[in-house]
Formats: C-alpha cells, structure tokens, sequence
C-alpha cells in the first residue's frame, strides 16, 4: 500500500474503531488515544498478510481496549459522587440507514448502559460490546480475543445476564423526550415547581457527576419532590453569560449548558409513558472538554 492508502484504509474505518473504544472505556480521550495506537501499529506495522483491514484494526483495537481498561481498574481509583460516562457527541446521520441497526447502535452508546457495562469485567465488556452492538458473531470474537468459541459464548451469556438485570426496562421515544426536554426546560427556568413536578415520574432519579469537581450531588437523588426541588435550586443559582444548545450525546437528545464559550454542565433526559423517569446531569469539567468541538 502507498501511505495514502494507507491512511485513507485506517480513516475509513476510524468510527467503527472509535465506536469500539468509547463503549469499552466510557472515556473520549481514553477512546481516542486508543485509536491512535492502533493506528500507529497499522501504519508501522506488516500489512502483507491482512486480508481483511477492519477485522485487523478491530482486533488491535479491542486488545488495546483491554489493556487500558484493566489498567485503570487496577488502579482502584475512587470516584468521588456517582461515576456517568464523558459524554459523546453522536450523530448517525445518514450513516445508519438501517432503523434496526441505528436502534441497537443508539442503545449501546446510551449513558443507561455505559453505567452497567462499567460493572462488567473487561472481557465481557469486549464481547458484549462487539456481539451486541457491532453484531460480530461468535467465531470472530473468539478470533479477536484469542479464546475458544465456547468461552466467548459463556462470556456472551454472563455479559448479557447482567445488562439485561440492570438496564432501563423501557425505549425512549426521540420524540418524546424532545417535547418533554422543552418542556422541562420551561419550568425549571420559570421557577414552576407544580409544573416542574407533572413531568417528573413519582419514582424519579437525579444521577449527577461533578466528580468533586463542580456542584452537583454527592448522592442519586430520588422521588419527584426531592428531584424537582433540586433542580429549581440549582436553576436560580447564576451561571454568568447563560445559554442553551441542543445536540445529540450518546444517540439523545441533550441539552449543553454555556457560561460564554465554556461548557458549564450536559442534561440529558431518560423518559416513558410521558414522564421523566431520569435526569442525568454531567459537570464534572474534565468530561466536558471534548464538547468544544462540537460548537
């Protein structure tokens, strides 16, 4: 290959390796530098026996997630608050024209799942993420982990078990949450407990992570009263030079709070039957560098 289609092989398939990445490590410069060591491994490396580039570069790509991933829970690092994935900017546009496959790719990227996945070891992290979202089958995986079939299956079924135990038992409408994110929006800042209060479900959760870093609670908030009477708190504190801006994170509808130029914090809504049924609030400083790309 000349080193333009060398590169031009790898940028082809940068989003499905920065896909991989991001689910296996829930972090965007985690996600990122593992997909510059792949490349670097690509474009140094002996290419006269791939066959088939993507395989390759998932496979360097996976391994590379592991390693990072059992290093830093090796680290035994404590979080300070409850722990939410840095948020991700997603837009499938018309990359997925398959409303199946855009369903799977926008679940498996949602913060609901990340959270769970974040309780899996890293081995049934990789096969749940390339099994689930990527739709690897089995053979391949085992392939890329270097396992036998069977394992990967056991591992398959122990991942799945898990998730299906702890992930959110509704869909959420794009819709929907729309109308209800705007909604929301108007009565936190007209100071509307009542109206604030018939949007919330009576079973209600605030996750919020600043990490210590930023106000936000040190705990999950539960019950609309408790919810609600926290956000028309935080809604009255000033936040100089405030502004709005919607964008998809994590294959939602957000909302991306300003202080001039500098995101301030991310809000994004879990919703069903017409109620909220979790706020997610993100304003740990260190997840809300990448953002400023998209603005």
């Amino acid at each position: 290959m000349t080193t333009d289609t060398v590169t031009d092989v790898f940028e082809a398939h940068r989003p499905v390796l920065m896909g991989v990445a991001y689910r296996m490590l829930g972090r965007v410069a985690d996600a990122e530098d593992v997909v510059q060591d792949a490349w670097l491994r690509w474009s140094a490396g002996d290419r006269a026996e791939v066959r088939e580039p993507r395989g390759y570069l998932v496979r360097v790509t996976t391994r590379l997630a592991i390693d990072r991933l059992r290093r830093i829970k090796s680290r035994g690092e404590t979080y300070v608050g409850p722990w939410l994935p840095e948020p991700y900017v997603t837009d499938f546009g018309d990359t997925v024209p398959d409303a199946a496959e855009r369903a799977v790719l926008v679940d498996s990227v949602s913060l609901a799942v990340l959270v769970v996945l974040e309780s899996l070891s890293p081995l049934e992290r990789a096969v749940f993420v390339l099994r689930e979202a990527f739709g690897y089958p089995y053979a391949d995986i085992a392939a890329v982990l270097d396992r036998g079939e069977p394992a990967v299956r056991q591992l398959a079924g122990r991942a799945r078990k898990h998730v299906a135990e702890r992930r959110p038992r509704y869909q959420v409408d794009p819709a929907e949450r729309r109308d209800l994110t705007e909604r929301f929006l108007a009565a936190a800042t007209d100071g509307d407990l009542e109206g604030l209060l018939e949007l919330l479900a009576p079973d209600v959760r605030l996750v919020g992570d600043s990490g210590g870093k930023s106000r936000a609670p040190l705990r999950v908030l539960e019950s609309a009263d408790h919810v609600g009477r926290f956000l028309l708190g935080a809604a009255r504190k000033s936040v100089p030079a405030l502004s709005l801006r919607f964008l998809e994170v994590n294959g939602g509808l957000a909302v991306l709070a300003l202080s001039g130029d500098e995101p301030d914090s991310v809000f994004q809504l879990d919703v069903a039957d017409g109620r909220i049924r979790t706020v997610y609030v993100l304003r740990n400083p260190d997840k809300l560098t990448s953002l400023a790309a998209a603005l």
